[in-house]
């Protein structure tokens, strides 16, 4: 919702009546991700998409109709053999979508989560997608230390639940994560949906990972620019006033004259593990300090321009620092993939390609040349797993 927060945000506070259909699971291809959305209001304006056009008119129609009605449904749109011009996904995917509408004012945990999503307020919003029916669409929004909503005032199983939703979804947030939760009406979680469990989409809003370009040289401003295109917010940091100027760099969020492992230094408590680094200032002076700290942390990328040879020296220098052969690994150097770039902005393609397929699994092969699944992040387990799941569909009468 965060992509459609600022027209959602203005209908709530006219009052206005509006229905969200969010995609809570994807199988298969499919163009857009859990979490993406479209919202409708009562007098038929439309922002967002759930699929990039596949099946917009019919998530339209069910924002319509959950508006007149004022029940959600959960809805699967998947591509038909019998038919292939059916309502479907013609890319072979499967996409579960849930339909809630809203009315400002009538539940405190939307309120909530649709004004701390305005705020840059850390917030995840948990709502129960698929289970009993009394249950499905009630929600609670949770912050780091409070939460707005309740799942019901009755029975004690359902207190236990909501306790174990809080506890869960707080702990999606502070990971940034979004996906399916599945817990039983005890509030145990559960490997399987099934009578007696409840299944709940965790949507957490954090701000925008951070992306710090180290060095403010002519190829950092073409950085910057796809950085920001990625959704990034974006500091340059150079240590040379003359070259770090917001003029030099518009488009950026911050400038900062510092040494980069000082500034550096005084980030800890702003970065993760989406943090993106780069360091363009292939200057042994700046890079070995500044990599020698970076290298220790748990951010999520770390790449660094120069040339072989300037590597091959580069980490060289790094191990004489203590760091060790697998830290060192960790170094995306020369930054970038092979393109054959030149200019500026083909090696700024060069770097956030890498960056995505770094980010995403990716293989970095042209996609004509392999036969397997194109959404990489879609297949991983782990810690992932709760992303994979997918809620059964509710019947919905047309």
């Amino acid at each position: 919702m965060k992509d459609i927060a600022e027209s959602v945000r203005a209908w709530h506070q006219r009052g206005q009546v509006f229905a969200v259909a969010t995609v809570v699971g994807v199988s298969g291809s499919a163009p857009r991700g859990p979490g993406a959305a479209l919202a409708v209001s009562a007098d038929g304006e439309a922002v967002g998409s759930v699929s990039g056009g596949c099946v917009e008119g019919a998530v339209y129609e069910l924002c319509r109709e959950a508006i007149a009605s004022g029940e959600p449904v959960l809805e699967r749109f998947g591509y038909s053999d019998e038919d292939a011009f059916a309502i479907g996904l013609t890319c072979g995917g499967v996409l579960d979508v849930f339909v809630q509408p809203i009315t400002p004012g009538t539940d405190p945990a939307i309120d909530a989560g649709i004004a701390y999503i305005a705020s840059g307020t850390p917030v995840a919003l948990a709502r129960v997608v698929a289970g009993p029916a009394g249950l499905l669409g009630a929600a609670v929004a949770v912050t780091a230390d409070a939460h707005h909503g309740t799942l019901s005032p009755a029975p004690t199983t359902t207190a236990a639940l909501e306790r174990a939703a809080v506890t869960e979804a707080r702990a999606m947030l502070d990971a940034g994560r979004t996906g399916t939760l599945v817990l039983g009406l005890d509030g145990r979680p559960c490997d399987d949906t099934g009578q007696g469990t409840a299944t709940f989409f965790v949507e957490s809003y954090v701000p925008a990972p951070r992306m710090i370009v180290f060095g403010a040289i002519d190829f950092a401003a073409a950085v910057v620019r796809i950085g920001k295109f990625l959704g990034y917010h974006v500091t340059v940091c150079d240590a040379r006033p003359v070259f770090a100027t917001t003029r030099r760099f518009p488009d950026a969020d911050d400038v900062v004259v510092d040494w980069p492992h000082r500034y550096l230094d005084t980030q800890l408590d702003r970065i993760d593990g989406r943090t993106v680094l780069c360091v363009l200032t292939h200057d042994a002076k700046f890079d070995i300090p500044l990599l020698e700290r970076a290298l220790r942390l748990p951010v999520g990328y770390i790449g660094a321009m120069g040339s072989r040879r300037t590597h091959h020296d580069r980490t060289t220098r790094l191990r004489e620092t203590g760091l060790t052969d697998t830290q060192i690994a960790r170094l995306r150097s020369p930054i970038g993939l092979d393109l054959g770039a030149r200019t500026p902005e083909e090696t700024a393609v060069s770097v956030a390609a890498e960056i995505v397929a770094h980010r995403r699994g990716g293989s970095c092969l042209p996609l004509s040349t392999g036969t397997g699944p194109i959404h990489h992040d879609l297949t991983r387990t782990g810690d992932g797993k709760a992303d994979e799941r997918t809620p059964e569909p509710q019947p919905h009468a047309a």
